[in-house]
């Protein structure tokens, strides 16, 4: 008995101090630099893969016995946006069965990322007139042009004194010099009163023949120097102009834009020009106070020529394009949205009667001091649903073309420059040729089409954007590096002609790079705007996401060069748009961006309020990733297989994208995976 027993306390000790393996053990899988591999363990059970990481696939995901596992890594899931990780690593959970046993094994996988490195270089560079490389003569025409009289200093104190006009004794200045000089001021007819001390025996001389004075007081001998009273000029940037109203801090597809820079440039006063635009849309809520002073109203041409009476508002056709409060409507004013985008007011503005929690100065529009006016054309009843026929008439009543409606004529007697659409169907091009007629028409007219390229998410086109001499408009959103992404509603096809900010997909995911707070939440990065509350009957604001929030950022941007008079019609300001636009994706123009995101900054010429150094990395799948630079300009980013286009550049206009059109800039290319897992691009040097 004792024998046995000691056997069996043997046997426990054996046990407590080595524990029996689980059945399916724990292991490291991996890849290094490949893009798959495989994963096997002996087993004698059931099994199923209950957990991956986001940038895994495994294929089987379940089985019976051995377990060999086929791992494909997507590792442009797994990448930060900050392109700083050099491995990724994840966890695979398996649940077994095994006889009577259960249980979770943990497998990690790793795969290490590609890198890219290189470094952005700004030569330094300086301007002075005082540096020989080309001819002193030619040099200093270009100076001279710039000033405003001479600076002149003599030899002795005497000799200043005599150019003051103040007697001196000739035992300091012998009469001959003194009449040498007082003989060349005299010919240059510089009166006493346009001389003044500097000190130091120098004195300016207030002339307006600058060479003529230059070259007569070199000749008297009692001068030491005489150079050109050039003008100088600060060297600040200028400051972004902030709008202080109360919502203004939230619409970051305005800084996205550029637009603080274009709204200082407004306040310079160039911006002179009447532009109307026209929303060809649900009408508007001209009761909204956002909107007060920037509408045209119904005695001023606006036009609701939606001819059926069920169309919400009880009535056809009318000079009343306001869109109706009908019973149990619980959606917003689309076109109050879309107007507020281009035109909605600044500062503070008077309480909405009973309505004490609305806001009495809310967002701001592009136009700022700009004298451009909104002209609504109600075509889309209070149900959201437009006609052919009606939209049709509204597109050619827009452009100044008379329509008429139930028997009556109507002529706008504003014909807009610029007609935004943002509507749309995926019908047929057969069915689409009346819109495409009426577009081709408002064309001839001289107005700019700007339509809604559309919300599909897929290939095929929608009209009227698809029409021939409309302006597709796609939609991009913030990615949390420099450059912006595709929205992934966005319809992509051949007609896109170019993408601005429309927001995030949030039926799909929601996202909150802009950085905004609304009621101390993270704010979606969705575009706000005026609207309308049915419910309570009293103006709001609304964040949306849409090609309908796109297409009035270009409208808006067209209407502001016709305002400053940079274009003078529809031709020479949609090659504005597209010459200007950042461009994103494929290097060219693409289905997804068409010629890139419009700049409002490039395009209106607005000064630099920034000169930050950076870099834009984006892939040939449409994302976007943000290395930082070291001091000297250097960076390395670890990213997935791929193709990327990458840029360095300034920012000059404080919208956090790098190398932009008018931006010094430096471009390169590198492709990345398994057979080349790192690429050195040297160094970017920027080109202005």
């Amino acid at each position: 008995m004792r024998r046995g027993s000691a056997l069996l306390t043997a046997a426990l000790l054996l046990t407590a101090c080595h524990p029996a393996m689980p059945p399916l053990p724990e292991q490291t899988v991996t890849l290094g630099t490949a893009l798959s591999t495989t994963a096997s363990q002996p087993f004698n059970g059931t099994w199923e893969v209950t957990k991956l990481p986001s940038w895994l696939t495994a294929t089987p995901l379940k089985g019976t016995g051995n377990i060999q596992l086929s791992l494909k890594a997507d590792r442009a899931q797994g990448t930060p946006t900050a392109a700083n990780q050099p491995r990724l690593s994840g966890e695979v959970i398996l649940s077994w069965t095994q006889g009577n046993q259960t249980g979770k094994t943990s497998w990690t996988v790793t795969a290490d990322q590609y890198t890219l490195t290189g470094r952005v270089v700004d030569p330094a560079t300086a301007q002075g007139d005082d540096v020989e490389s080309v001819p002193t003569q030619t040099l200093r025409a270009t100076g001279h042009a710039a000033a405003r009289g001479v600076i002149v200093k003599y030899r002795t104190a005497a000799a200043q004194a005599v150019a003051l006009g103040r007697a001196v004794p000739q035992e300091r200045l012998n009469e001959a010099a003194q009449a040498t000089t007082r003989r060349i001021l005299t010919t240059l007819k510089v009166p006493g009163g346009a001389r003044d001390d500097l000190g130091g025996r120098t004195v300016r001389l207030e002339t307006a023949d600058v060479m003529g004075a230059l070259a007569a007081l070199r000749a008297d001998p009692n001068v030491e120097y005489a150079v050109p009273d050039a003008i100088l000029h600060p060297q600040a940037l200028a400051e972004p102009v902030v709008p202080t109203d109360q919502y203004a801090s939230l619409q970051w597809a305005y800084t996205l834009l550029g637009y603080g820079a274009v709204w200082r440039d407004m306040e310079a006063g160039s911006y002179t020009h009447p532009v109307t635009v026209a929303v060809v849309d649900t009408g508007v809520r001209f009761d909204h106070p956002d909107l007060q002073g920037q509408l045209y109203g119904p005695d001023e041409g606006a036009l609701d020529v939606i001819s059926s009476a069920s169309n919400g508002d009880g009535d056809g056709p009318d000079t009343d394009p306001t869109d109706p409060d009908t019973p149990g409507r619980e959606s917003g004013s689309h076109g109050t949205h879309v107007s507020g985008i281009i035109a909605a007011r600044w500062g503070s503005m008077s309480p909405f009667p009973g309505c004490p929690a609305c806001s009495t100065s809310g967002v701001v529009g592009a136009a700022y001091r700009a004298p451009i006016k909104v002209l609504p054309v109600r075509v889309i009843d209070a149900a959201d649903n437009a006609t052919t026929a009606d939209v049709v008439n509204g597109l050619r009543y827009a452009a100044g073309l008379p329509v008429t409606l139930e028997g009556k004529t109507y002529t706008n007697p504003h014909p807009a420059q610029v007609i935004n659409l943002s509507l749309g169907g995926d019908i047929s091009a057969a069915e689409a040729q009346p819109l495409c007629d009426a577009v081709a028409d408002a064309t001839r007219q001289g107005a700019l089409v700007v339509v809604a390229a559309g919300n599909g998410g897929g290939t095929t086109p929608y009209y009227p954007a698809a029409c021939e001499g409309a302006v597709a408009v796609g939609a991009v959103t913030l990615s949390g590096a420099s450059a912006p992404v595709h929205a992934s509603y966005s319809s992509s096809y051949p007609q896109v002609m170019l993408s601005a900010p429309g927001g995030v997909n949030f039926l799909r995911e929601t996202t909150y790079y802009n950085g905004g707070t609304l009621n101390g939440e993270p704010m979606p990065d969705e575009i706000l705007s005026t609207d309308w509350d049915y419910t309570k009957d009293q103006p709001m604001y609304r964040l949306t996401s849409g090609t309908s929030q796109a297409a009035p950022q270009v409208s808006a941007l067209a209407a502001l060069l016709l305002s400053k008079g940079v274009t003078q019609g529809r031709d020479d300001t949609l090659a504005r748009l597209t010459t200007t636009a950042t461009d994103l994706g494929t290097p060219g123009r693409d289905d997804d961006f068409g010629y890139g995101m419009i700049n409002a900054a490039a395009a209106l010429g607005a000064p630099a309020v920034s000169h930050a150094l950076g870099l834009r990395v984006q892939s040939s799948r449409g994302q976007a990733f943000q290395p930082a630079l070291d001091a000297l300009g250097r960076f390395t980013a670890y990213l997935p297989d791929g193709t990327y286009q990458v840029v360095g550049g300034r920012d000059l206009d404080a919208n956090g994208v790098y190398g932009e059109t008018h931006e010094p800039r430096a471009e390169g290319e590198a492709t990345l995976g398994p057979v080349q897992v790192s690429a050195d691009l040297g160094e970017l040097t920027l080109k202005r």
